[in-house]
């Protein structure tokens, strides 16, 4: 396999709290890796920066060849639209959209035609199981059906990226094995890198290998059973 996202020396503090202290880490392209650690291991902050949403203080973030923590807020808004998909634990859906038109809104952003990317959001939302709920807005959907939703939204413009950070914090054991299964299956069908944070084991186990991150150091590595 060839590596896809290269993080190197990564150090990020928030004031005089140190968040991440030196973080190596290599994922290889179709990977499906979780990121573990207890609230304040500095996960999250890794997959900000990771995903472009954070500048570290110091070290590399290399994305298929860009150098991501160097590029300008221009260019790597322009990844985010293209190559990295991005999946918050709520969602973070537009209250004011329907299912559909949230989904198609990277696209649109992208300068992709209306009806195309309709009929793109479409047929994502129907192959995550919500095609029926396309013309209600955010308020009306169960918390399993709006990261259903928020899902099909990082998936549609296909992206050599998904990060999902806390994918089923918000949610009930069921719904939240549902949305796994879902990512998971699509990302692999589809050679989809993913990077996960979570400190769910049960939600881990659906990756190929876990990063256990402790006080801001990978503390352990390895391929999950």
């Amino acid at each position: 396999m060839t590596a896809l996202l290269e993080a190197r020396r990564l150090v990020k503090s928030f004031g005089a709290t140190p968040a991440l202290r030196g973080v190596d880490l290599t994922v290889e392209a179709g990977e499906v890796v979780a990121v573990l650690g207890a609230s304040g291991s500095g996960k999250s902050t890794l997959l900000h920066c990771l995903a472009g949403l954070t500048r570290p203080d110091a070290g590399e973030v290399h994305l298929d060849g860009t150098r991501l923590d160097t590029a300008t807020d221009r260019e790597r808004t322009r990844l985010r639209r293209t190559a990295i998909g991005v999946v918050f634990q709520y969602g973070q859906l537009v209250p004011e959209l329907t299912a559909q038109e949230n989904v198609a809104l990277p696209l649109l952003l992208g300068r992709r035609g209306k009806q195309e990317a309709l009929a793109a959001a479409k047929t994502w939302l129907d192959r995550l199981g919500v095609g029926e709920q396309r013309d209600q807005r955010p308020g009306q959907l169960s918390g399993g059906q709006q990261q259903r939703v928020a899902l099909a939204r990082a998936l549609v413009t296909e992206p050599r990226l998904v990060v999902a950070d806390e994918p089923t914090g918000a949610l009930d054991s069921i719904a939240a094995e549902q949305v796994m299964e879902l990512l998971s299956g699509v990302a692999r069908a589809s050679g989809t890198t993913v990077v996960l944070v979570t400190h769910d084991l049960r939600v881990a186990s659906y990756a190929d290998r876990e990063v256990v991150l402790r006080d801001g150091v990978v503390s352990g590595a390895g391929v999950l059973a």
